[in-house]
């Protein structure tokens, strides 16, 4: 049997576990019956029935603790070359005890070996089975046994053959010899040679042998129906045939204690042999010793009915193990690996799969290797699924390091440049764009990064000595700033006259300030704009309003273009309304397709919100231009002194600084 018909495999380039050495599956026997003896003649003995006469032409296997144990591979292979080649006949039951222990060597061997190359760091997906010679020869002896035990069954079933020709003579000859009395008494010398002849043929064919029986007890009956011996004669061969028989059955009922169930019925059967083979007993005896015999038989025939019984209902259970352990293994090939994390996750899974596998025992002999081609189908599709992923994921490791490679040569560059501005917005995109780059080994990737942190390193410790005065003047500026919006946010719970003088003051000196330190810009910018909205709400004053204001301002410099200029700007506002409507349908439309259910999912909608609503003030804006148009075309048809009116009452009573603070347009 080949070693890979009996492996499962690990990984893509994992060792193959090995399954139970191959099942020697015994069957089990009908329990022996027995029937009535028949009534005898004289010097009769009932043969044992037909059922019970069974042939035990079986090896006995030894007992487990007479085994020997073997520690290396070699002595196993020693010892099968002894049997291949030696004069010794192969015994089928060391033969595959000899296998089971050579392929747990080999499979123990085998794993040690991936294992190291492991732990020295090789590479799973390259790993590859090295040649076992001690494998190779083992089963070639293997070969040279299995011949030679097929030719020795030949020659056995031949001899079988021959014996069952014998004694079918010897049948003949003392059916011959039993005609009348005179010629038994004369005989009778010739008639023991004939059975001490008979008892010295061993096996015939299996299918003959109660028929052979029958008929030579038949007619061994018979001759002892016709002998006239002496009384004293008889007697004493009644006597000798007693106390064999009596052993017999001694034996038979010390079966009884043998704890090896299998051996105790070979051993059973050879006394059936035996008993078979002594002549007959007294006649008011032969009941008694029979029914001693067939007492210890049945106990024996039990136990043995029970062992199997009990054989097969394990097996039956471990199949349903087994059964389930390959659905769990297919539920693990079935789900989904986005990547190298989920492979390792599954692969442990299955590892482990495997493991419980081999400590469930054999399953039905019908069934035994259908489940484990199930199983072992599962995991090959597992691991050949890896295998492909992971040759992918080299070419993509390998992809994505000549693109950091390609940054690093970028940033090596740049590393001595004196152009501290361009040169630090060219080594951020650099870094940006290093992000976007997928993974690379860990090893690799941490050499890389190291490269390429170094020459970014270079270059802005170089430049932040250069401007450690620019830095100093930018936290001069931050506290500046601060001290501004401080006064602001103080500005926001006063009340009374000359409050939008004070704000456009402090609003033109923050303007004045120079830059503030790039971190705390956002957070500055946010605090100043927050308590200017505030200030401004309170002051009636929005943004949007100064912004029309602004526009209708311009609006009388359009309008004295003439009509046309006034329906230019119309359109061009219309044209802008249509685009700002256009963007807010595709962002309503966008939100659909996120989930609020994560967090970043979260904050894209309140951003997408956040833009929305900025497009529909924008729109509001735009709406009211378009009717600030309209109502200049309406009063250029009134009298010059009624627009005037008219502009003079649409004035907001107060407006906001002339200076607006910073807003995004």
């Amino acid at each position: 049997m080949d070693s890979q018909d009996n492996t499962i495999l690990t990984g893509a380039n994992e060792q193959p576990q090995e399954e139970m050495v191959k099942q020697e599956e015994v069957k089990a026997e009908e329990t022996l019956q027995v029937t009535e003896p028949a009534a005898e003649a004289p010097l009769q003995e009932a043969a044992p029935a037909e059922e019970e006469m069974m042939a035990a032409d079986g090896e006995e296997p030894a007992p487990e603790e007479e085994r020997k144990v073997y520690q290396t591979k070699q002595e196993v292979l020693e010892r099968v070359k002894e049997i291949a080649h030696g004069e010794e006949t192969p015994k089928k039951d060391e033969v595959e005890y000899l296998k089971s222990v050579f392929y747990r060597m080999h499979i123990a061997e085998r794993e040690e070996q991936q294992k190291a190359y492991l732990e020295a760091g090789g590479d799973p997906e390259t790993y590859q089975v090295v040649p076992d010679e001690d494998e190779e020869a083992f089963k070639a002896e293997m070969v040279i046994i299995k011949e030679r035990r097929q030719q020795l069954f030949r020659e056995q079933e031949a001899e079988k053959e021959e014996n069952l020709k014998k004694k079918l003579d010897i049948i003949e000859r003392i059916k011959a010899m039993a005609t009348t009395p005179e010629e038994a008494n004369k005989a009778f010398p010739e008639f023991k040679n004939l059975q001490n002849e008979w008892k010295e043929i061993k096996s015939v064919p299996a299918e003959k042998a109660n028929e052979l029986w029958r008929n030579y007890q038949h007619y061994v009956e018979q001759f002892y129906d016709l002998l006239k011996l002496n009384i004293e004669a008889r007697e004493y061969d009644f006597k000798k045939n007693l106390e064999a028989k009596t052993k017999l059955c001694e034996a038979a009922e010390k079966l009884a204690d043998e704890t090896d169930v299998i051996s105790a019925f070979h051993q059973l059967q050879k006394l059936h042999q035996e008993y078979r083979e002594t002549g007959p007993v007294s006649k008011e005896l032969r009941e008694e010793i029979w029914q001693r015999f067939k007492a210890a038989s049945t106990v024996i025939n039990k136990r043995h009915q029970q062992h199997f019984e009990e054989l097969r209902a394990r097996e039956e259970e471990n199949l349903a193990k087994k059964t389930a352990l390959c659905e769990k293994v297919e539920a693990v090939c079935a789900e989904e690996n986005k990547g190298s994390a989920d492979w390792e996750r599954h692969t442990q899974e299955i590892i482990a799969l495997q493991q419980e596998w081999k400590t469930i025992g054999f399953a039905p002999q019908k069934m035994n290797v259908k489940i484990f081609e199930r199983f072992r189908a599962a995991c090959d599709d597992f691991f050949a699924r890896k295998a492909e992923y992971f040759r992918t994921l080299k070419d993509t490791f390998k992809e994505n390091a000549e693109k950091k490679r390609a940054l690093i040569e970028k940033a090596k560059a740049l590393q001595d440049s004196t152009e501290w501005r361009s040169t630090s917005d060219k080594l951020i995109a650099l870094q940006k764009e290093w992000k976007t780059i997928g993974m690379v080994p860990k090893k690799l990737g941490d050499q890389l990064w190291e490269e390429f942190l170094g020459a970014c390193n270079k270059f802005f410790e170089a430049r932040n000595q250069q401007t450690a005065g620019q830095r100093n003047e930018e936290h001069d500026n931050l506290e500046k700033k601060r001290s501004i919006v401080a006064q602001l946010k103080a500005l926001a719970e006063e009340a009374g006259d000359g409050l939008q003088e004070k704000v456009q003051q402090l609003v033109s000196e923050y303007q004045q300030v120079g830059h503030v330190p790039y971190r705390e810009k956002d957070k500055l910018y946010e605090e100043y704009h927050a308590v200017l909205d505030k200030l401004y709400k309170e002051l009636n004053v929005s943004v949007a309003r100064r912004r029309l204001n602004n526009f209708k301002q311009s609006l009388r410099q359009v309008a004295e273009r003439g009509e046309q200029a006034l329906d230019s700007e119309r359109s061009r506002l219309l044209r802008q309304y249509d685009i700002i409507r256009s963007e807010v349908q595709t962002y309503e439309n966008n939100l659909g397709f996120l989930s609020a259910s994560s967090k970043k999912g979260n904050s894209l909608i309140e951003e997408m919100n956040r833009k929305i609503q900025k497009l529909k003030d924008d729109m509001q804006l735009v709406k009211e231009k378009i009717k600030a148009i309209d109502a200049e075309n309406k009063a250029k048809g009134a009298a010059p002194q009624e627009a005037a009116a008219k502009d003079a009452e649409a004035a907001p009573a107060a407006e906001a600084p002339a200076t607006d603070a910073p807003a995004a347009e």
